[in-house]
């Protein structure tokens, strides 16, 4: 019988973790599957991965999720302290949006 080398979904390129071989982040990924979402609602969702590469990068996740949760916990802040365009250009849309964030969490 023939020895199958493991595959690999995710891979760590530009300081950030993609689902390999694509532009679609493990962020997007995980935080889908965080809210609830099934693997196949994910697909539906990101059309240009596979089923196959939803299930690795959610099984990466949870093989690394200590890792992973303070990468986006990072992650998180590093976009909370940018400056946003809209806190200058439409102040009151942006304090309407941060509400519905805040709101959501």
């Amino acid at each position: 019988m023939a020895v199958v080398a493991a595959k690999s979904y995710v891979e760590y390129r530009n300081d950030a973790y993609w689902v390999e071989g694509t532009r679609i982040s493990l962020d997007s990924v995980v935080y889908a599957f965080q809210k609830g979402l099934s693997p196949e609602s994910i697909v539906q969702s990101f059309p240009l991965l596979t089923l196959e590469q939803v299930y690795g990068a959610i099984a990466f996740y949870l093989a690394n999720h200590a890792e992973i949760d303070a990468y986006l916990a990072t992650e998180e802040v590093a976009f909370d302290a940018m400056q946003q365009p809209l806190q200058t250009t439409d102040s009151a849309l942006y304090n309407k949006l941060m509400a519905a964030k805040i709101a959501r969490s």
